[in-house]
């Protein structure tokens, strides 16, 4: 664990000095320090790790929950649901057509549809942390996409159970798929109703008791969310919606913050350690025209996303770089095709498609006023400059200043 936190750290500050993310580094002091690389060993098996990098992706989620006030999902709803639902069409649906062209069979095209179709939840969170950007106004619908792709996960992953495992019956995966809606119906209710009741369990002048009580809330309802078929980090989220729009809640955002990076690093640092480079060679070609089709639809998105918030070219190219990143999605259903014994280029396609989108992602959405240059600002016109990363603008304001 020393050496894994200390690879870490010693690759992010040399990355530092040239304006690299810190992402694409903890993952590949993973890669240097497994077991599919020479040379020094730290873990020789990735599931060593699998419960902390668990708790990573937890407090990720959870600190995005913190970040993500209910008045802004009640105000934003109907925009929400329609660029998360715009959002996946494109992307899942490009991943499904992807699929069906590889020719590798049904039920590998309907994984490779989720796997190019759903952004990472936690290397978005991390870039939005790192670059600054948690108050911009682009940020609300790029949070909102993600609720909505998590509720579509959660849909998707009940549904695809089944047809994985060979299972016949309709009504089981159903019934998989309500029990998991169900629940998360069930926590948005409690994220709106109920924080007035969590406040006063809550509330304490002590730091230590206050940490205890939140970290054990959030990975209680993981944990509960797993059982019910939603994925654990989306119990979190809602944890942190709940607990954001309480007494205690600018407290928790300050102290989470340590917890969030440590453990974050290890999610990153872990995913690095089941990526076998070895295997890339094989289906190099595939995974460069999946990355191909996702930069295409990720701008279509991101400028449809704006569009429908009345956002110009700057937070457009925001969105559409911020969201690039594929990451733990992908990783769970490689994990679910290899026990289903699809394909077996499955397994080196997605860690490669991941890795690539994984650095590309951050370094893209660092420099995504590149990007906002040469995007349409809502009015037939390019974006100019599109203004410097982090720098919002709607319709109106961009008109106003020209």
């Amino acid at each position: 664990m020393g050496g894994a936190f200390l690879a870490a750290a010693v690759l992010a500050r040399l990355g530092s000095r040239i304006e690299l993310p810190t992402i694409p580094l903890f993952i590949l002091a993973g890669i240097l320090l497994g077991p599919h690389t020479p040379g020094i060993v730290l873990v020789s098996d990735p599931h060593d790790l699998e419960m902390l990098s668990a708790l990573g992706l937890v407090l990720l989620l959870f600190y995005l929950g913190l970040e993500f006030h209910l008045d802004d999902l009640k105000a934003g709803g109907r925009k929400m649901a329609l660029a998360g639902g715009t959002y996946l069409a494109l992307n899942v649906g490009a991943g499904l057509g992807f699929g069906f062209a590889l020719g590798w069979g049904t039920s590998e095209a309907l994984v490779l549809a989720g796997v190019l179709g759903i952004s990472s939840s936690a290397i978005v969170t991390k870039v939005l942390v790192d670059l600054g950007r948690i108050g911009n106004p682009e940020t609300k619908p790029i949070l909102g996409i993600i609720v909505v792709e998590d509720i579509f996960l959660a849909l998707y992953l009940a549904a695809l159970q089944p047809i994985l495992s060979g299972a016949d019956s309709l009504s089981a995966a159903v019934m998989d798929g309500a029990k998991a809606f169900g629940f998360l119906l069930a926590l948005a209710v409690a994220a709106r109703y109920g924080t007035k009741l969590v406040s006063r369990f809550i509330a304490t002048k002590d730091d230590e008791l206050l940490v205890i009580s939140f970290l054990g809330i959030a990975v209680f309802v993981a944990g509960v969310s797993e059982w019910f078929g939603v994925a654990d980090a989306i119990g979190a989220f809602m944890v942190g919606l709940m607990l954001g729009g309480t007494t205690s809640g600018d407290r928790i955002r300050k102290l989470v913050h340590p917890l969030r990076d440590a453990f974050g690093a290890i999610f990153f640092f872990a995913f690095g350690l089941s990526i076998n480079p070895g295997d890339l060679p094989t289906v190099l070609w595939p995974v460069l025209a999946a990355v191909a089709v996702t930069l295409v639809m990720n701008v279509v998105a991101g400028i449809s996303a704006a569009r429908i918030n009345g956002f110009a070219a700057g937070p457009a190219a925001n969105i559409s770089t911020t969201l690039l990143a594929r990451g733990e999605f992908a990783l769970i259903l490689a994990t679910m095709a290899a026990g289903a014994s699809l394909d077996a280029r499955l397994a080196p396609f997605i860690a490669g498609y991941v890795l690539i989108l994984a650095v590309l992602g951050p370094l893209a959405a660092g420099r995504s006023h590149w990007l906002a240059r040469v995007l349409p600002d809502g009015r037939g016109r390019n974006g100019g400059d599109g203004g410097r990363p982090g720098e919002p603008g709607r319709l109106e304001e961009a008109s106003a200043t020209r």
